[in-house]
């Protein structure tokens, strides 16, 4: 059910062919041999899943559609969703499978619709995508023409999230990876474009963040990059007390002008803003399929320009860089 065998054989044609033996070990480690208390039960659901072969698959819409109703009996649909719950939560999306709504807390569609229009085409391109959850991004890159697209995520659940997707997509140029940033190579030089969003203010040194997205690029290559900002001028930088939008992980919140600075002292050119967004209910909520907090129990129920511990509400920047 998880074979990485297209995966290893697309890199050999790549410069990342260097890297393919030391990741084949990596991954087989943290997949195989994990010791997550779940990862059992998880890779047993994923050999449970109906062998339904989708009628079409639709990579390029607001909510990724993979087959029809009529492609399965409703027994068939109802076994599916008791089986897609057990990966609880499902944070980005949306999808459908068979006509069954997965409305995941993120509409992360909103997000590729304020950037895909500004970015370079994505046609041949090699792409690494950052923290990229279960993948909704990745194959919105492969719609739009990515020769290979990799995504690294370090949380298992997501992870298997995208092979449960993966399973009914069976896309051979789309690959998620259990990995973050850290256990890449540095200097790797071999992605055309690389994406990071929402990962910034989780790091806690940023610049050495943007070092290492720097290092995953080629030459001339693209740095899509969207995370947390505050108004300010230059030199402005939120650094929470304790929580952030009851997030603990939250470390430096810049300014604009401040990581535009950033951007700029390790080396990047032609920085762009390309888009500023306060976040909104619409695009971050909880659903049937993310029962937890989310966007409105982290802000001020008597100000929703503010967060629960007074801070400025998550406002979010798109900026564009070059290599």
């Amino acid at each position: 059910m998880i074979d990485y065998t297209s995966l290893y054989k697309a890199m050999a044609d790549t410069e990342l062919k260097n890297w393919t033996d030391d990741l084949q070990k990596k991954i087989h480690g943290l997949i195989f041999e994990s010791r997550h208390g779940d990862m059992k039960n998880w890779l047993n659901v994923l050999s449970q899943l109906p062998d339904v072969k989708p009628s079409s698959i639709d990579l390029n819409s607001s909510s990724i559609r993979v087959g029809n109703r009529s492609d399965c009996s409703n027994e068939t649909r109802i076994e599916l969703n008791r089986l897609l719950r057990v990966f609880l939560p499902w944070r980005k999306g949306p999808f459908s499978i068979f006509d069954m709504p997965i409305d995941t807390e993120w509409r992360s569609d909103m997000k590729w619709d304020r950037l895909k229009n500004e970015i370079q085409p994505l046609t041949d391109r090699v792409v690494l995508d950052v923290g990229c959850g279960s993948g909704y991004h990745c194959w919105r890159m492969s719609a739009n023409d990515a020769r290979l697209v990799i995504g690294i995520e370090p949380t298992l659940r997501y992870v298997l999230q995208f092979h449960v997707l993966q399973y009914y997509i069976n896309n051979p140029a789309v690959h998620v990876l259990p990995l973050n940033i850290d256990d890449v190579p540095q200097d790797l030089n071999a992605f055309d474009t690389v994406f990071s969003m929402g990962v910034l203010y989780h790091r806690r040194s940023p610049l050495d963040h943007f070092y290492q997205l720097k290092g995953c690029l080629k030459e001339g290559g693209e740095l899509v990059l969207e995370t947390l900002v505050i108004d300010g001028g230059q030199g402005e930088v939120l650094v929470p007390e304790d929580r952030y939008a009851k997030m603990r992980n939250v470390w430096f919140i810049p300014s604009c002008l401040t990581l535009e600075r950033w951007l700029r002292r390790c080396g990047f050119k032609y920085v762009r803003l390309i888009d500023v967004n306060q976040t909104s209910l619409e695009e971050q909520r909880a659903t049937e399929w993310m029962q937890f907090e989310s966007l409105s129990d982290f802000l001020d129920p008597g100000d929703a320009n503010l967060t629960v511990e007074g801070y400025p509400a998550p406002k979010r920047a798109l900026f564009i860089a070059k290599k």
